[in-house]
């Protein structure tokens, strides 16, 4: 099977009558076969994604297939799907069936998408190396002693290893930005409010946001455009048409601003300096203007997300009890002990830790303290970024400050894996698009990615953008 990175080219030939859903379904499916030891995928849909192309076929040959015919999709285990299981890959949901499907998965097959089956994710998307899973941690497919990145680690080497075409992923404070720059793929954040979270397992509600994860920047703005728009169910979107987005069209001329931090540090990756500092010298001689600015609440604001999010992860995992549905412990006798040991066997290490924090920063002695504080440090941020964006076109910087690490090489240490959040926590934190552009690969072959941020429902300047730094990177 001719291997596709874009959407247009499956349904050319598709219309051609050179490929059929059904020979693209089964060339996925054989390639998920034999890459089972990467764990990407908890359960996989191969008698249902068949019988939907045999569908989707005929309505190619009819002229009436949706955009997205041939497209065939990855789904993180965050995202609900009607009559399928899904559990944020935790034991606290074994068992549990969806009721509905979420609005950007409903909005994806009514335009003929094919959903393959549900990938591998930190527990309830809280890690950054896809280790925190009840299911075992997912393998980089490039070097299989390396983290592929988290949360969404399974969407990301679904794609990067050929088992999907495209993944959908959630993103908190780097979830789909950081896996993509560890796979070598495009992983894009929107605007906070731009996709409909109806139907995504809440990790921290204000920060949550859906996300495609593609090989190519077309299928990003095609899928983007596909899922945005006003939905009853989600009082948070905006309130205003569904955008559309024309392809990419890189600008003559771009205003670029590089935060001094994330390229002179001690702990950035010299080849991913190497490659900024190329980046910035390419643009440059091009004619486009690179300025940097001094971001000093860069020390700030990893700990005011995690004081912010395991505070609503503490809100929101409160539903998950053993009483209405999932895990109820064997063990427990009355009320009381039903909530505890449900709740204590069916939580992992990294999920009781946050929302042990999280009950803490919310208590009535800490609350001014912490959760007060990081609310006021979060609107500084918002309002800091949006004085940088006021003079540019988009902020510049790599999406992670390394490659890809070791399996277990953070794992002992808590604050050492939360930093790997750094570059990729102030768009959550502000609540603006952000994406990672793949930018090569490390002497020993790891992927790095590049990361671009614009403002508020800016989507198609960052776009724009974005093929700007795809022919400049080449």
């Amino acid at each position: 099977m001719k291997h596709y990175s874009r959407i247009s080219a499956i349904r050319e030939d598709l219309n051609a009558g050179h490929i059929t859903c059904v020979s693209l379904v089964e060339y996925y499916l054989k390639n998920i076969d034999t890459q089972k030891h990467l764990n990407a995928f908890l359960e996989v849909w191969g008698d249902e994604a068949i019988e939907r192309a045999r569908s989707i076929d005929e309505k190619v040959k009819a002229g009436t297939a949706g955009r997205l015919a041939g497209c065939v999709i990855a789904l993180k285990d965050v995202l609900a799907y009607k009559d399928h299981r899904v559990g944020s890959s935790s034991k606290i949901l074994e068992g549990f069936t969806s009721i509905y499907s979420a609005t950007v998965v409903q909005r994806l097959l009514d335009e003929d998408a094919i959903f393959i089956g549900r990938t591998n994710c930190d527990e309830f998307a809280m890690g950054a190396s896809n280790e925190n899973s009840a299911f075992g941690p997912v393998l980089n497919a490039v070097d299989n002693t390396r983290v592929p990145g988290g949360s969404s680690g399974g969407s990301a080497v679904a794609v990067q290893a050929k088992m999907a075409h495209a993944a959908l992923g959630s993103d908190t404070g780097g979830s789909i930005r950081q896996p993509a720059a560890f796979t070598g793929i495009y992983g894009f954040k929107p605007t906070y409010g731009l996709i409909s979270r109806w139907g995504l397992l809440a990790y921290a509600s204000s920060f949550d946001q859906v996300g495609p994860m593609t090989q190519s920047l077309e299928d990003t703005v095609l899928l983007t455009e596909i899922m945005a728009g006003p939905d009853g169910q989600d009082a948070t979107l905006y309130q205003q048409p569904s955008p559309q987005y024309p392809q990419p069209q890189a600008p003559s001329k771009a205003r670029f601003a590089v935060m001094k931090q994330a390229v002179s540090e001690q702990g950035i990756d010299p080849e991913v300096r190497t490659m900024m500092q190329t980046l910035i010298a390419k643009l440059e001689a091009a004619g486009h203007e690179v300025t940097y600015f001094d971001f000093p609440l860069l020390d700030y604001m990893v700990p005011a997300y995690y004081v912010l999010t395991t505070a609503e992860a503490s809100s929101n995992l409160s539903r998950y009890a053993g009483m209405m549905y999932g895990k109820r412990s064997g063990s427990a006798h009355d009320l009381e002990s039903t909530y505890t040991l449900s709740r204590t066997e069916g939580f992992g290490e990294e999920v009781k830790r946050r929302i042990m924090l999280g009950t803490f920063v919310l208590s009535s002695d800490q609350y001014d303290a912490y959760y007060d504080k990081a609310q006021k440090v979060r609107q500084v941020i918002r309002t800091e970024t949006e004085k940088v964006l006021a003079n540019v076109d988009a902020i510049l910087l790599p999406t992670t400050s390394t490659p890809a690490f070791k399996l277990g090489e953070k794992a002992a240490d808590p604050v050492a894996m939360y930093m790997a959040d750094l570059l990729t926590v102030q768009a959550n934190l502000a609540g603006n698009p952000a994406i990672s552009i793949p930018a090569g690969t490390t002497e020993s072959g790891l992927p790095i990615g590049v990361q671009l941020m614009t403002g508020l429902l800016e989507e198609k300047a960052l776009f724009d953008l974005s093929k700007l730094l795809e022919e400049t990177l080449g």
